[in-house]
């Protein structure tokens, strides 16, 4: 069977990528995943606070040094093993890129057009095969507009295209009020993919405490729905690659994303689950079901079931709307 896919431009020998997890904080995690079988490694997010506060450090090093003697100007504190910051990211990208065979891409984590954006290149340069922009924005003031939300997305990934010459793709958020037409903004501004989607991880109430909980909860299979069903309607109405992550447990969800036009399918729960070898269940699975089925390669049933790109999206969804909820009243009621 061949599984063999291109994302990003790279060539992958399968569609089945990890997504920034803790799995991938060192080189010996990245090289489980690799020897697993996985097709690409995203690195866990590196994040703006992290690189502002740096610049901060270091600023204030500067000042306190000019006051003292040259030689402090250059000198900067060494990060510990503990310190999960700028520097000991790359240099983790750097030995990961070289440890595995399949591509190392970086993931940089962040909300402001700052200068910040510009760690893309440093991340380019020590191995990174591609960028993957995490853009977790929730607009919590209410005075802030829908097309302002947007214009940030645009500004923060034209920053990063701006200093790098490897792929870029960004991780959407499902929360748009015009998701397709946000993509289409993206692909036009110079993406070279869209992942979908990025869960917002809403933190909890407990009433005992009286106190607001942080918290991180693992995704399941029905969350798949969503991300597939705008992978369907997208898939030939963008020139970006599309990435489907969120919800994947088994084979089957794999499959079902390649389905609907994924390029490739991203997993972090079910391997934080099951272990990084669990990989090799996954693409294992998705060989037994091409074999029942008798594709030869991915490329034969990829996008089988996404919409037409002349097609009415707009009314494909709201005819599987209503079919759903016919569907649900015969089970539930026998109404015809």
């Amino acid at each position: 069977m061949d599984l063999s896919t291109r994302y990003l431009g790279l060539s992958l020998p399968n569609p089945l990528v990890a997504a920034a997890s803790p799995l991938s904080r060192t080189v010996d995690g990245v090289r489980r995943l690799a020897e697993a079988g996985v097709g690409a490694v995203v690195l866990y997010s590196l994040f703006e606070e992290q690189l502002l506060r740096e610049a901060e450090r270091n600023a204030a090093l500067t000042e306190h040094g000019s006051q003292s003697y040259a030689e402090s100007l250059s000198y900067f504190p060494e990060e510990t093993v503990e310190d999960h910051g700028p520097r000991r990211y790359l240099s983790l990208l750097e030995r990961a890129a070289q440890a595995v065979a399949v591509p190392v891409i970086g993931s940089l984590n962040g909300v402001t057009p700052g200068g910040w954006a510009g760690y893309a290149r440093s991340m380019q340069d020590a191995g990174a095969a591609a960028i993957e922009l995490n853009i977790y924005y929730l607009p919590g003031d209410p005075h802030i507009s829908g097309r302002d939300v947007e214009q940030r997305h645009l500004d923060v990934l034209g920053r990063v295209e701006d200093v790098v010459t490897v792929p870029v793709a960004v991780k959407v958020s499902p929360q748009f009020s015009s998701i397709g037409e946000m993509a289409l903004r993206l692909d036009e501004a110079g993406a070279d993919g869209l992942v979908l989607f990025n869960r917002f991880l809403q933190p909890d109430i407990d009433p005992e405490t009286l106190t607001v909980v942080p918290g991180v909860s693992l995704s399941t299979s029905a969350e798949t729905r969503l991300p597939q069903t705008w992978i369907a309607l997208l898939r030939g109405r963008v020139r970006a690659d599309l990435a489907a992550t969120t919800g994947v447990e088994d084979a089957t969800d794999v499959i079902k994303y390649l389905l609907a036009g994924a390029d490739v399918v991203q997993s972090a729960s079910a391997l934080l689950r099951h272990g990084p070898e669990y990989a090799a269940v996954l693409l294992d699975g998705v060989r037994e079901w091409m074999r029942r089925k008798g594709y030869r390669s991915v490329g034969e049933f990829r996008g089988m079931l996404a919409g037409p790109p002349g097609a009415d999206g707009t009314g494909r969804g709201r005819g599987d709307y209503v079919s759903a909820l016919r569907e649900a009243d015969h089970r539930a009621y026998g109404i015809p």
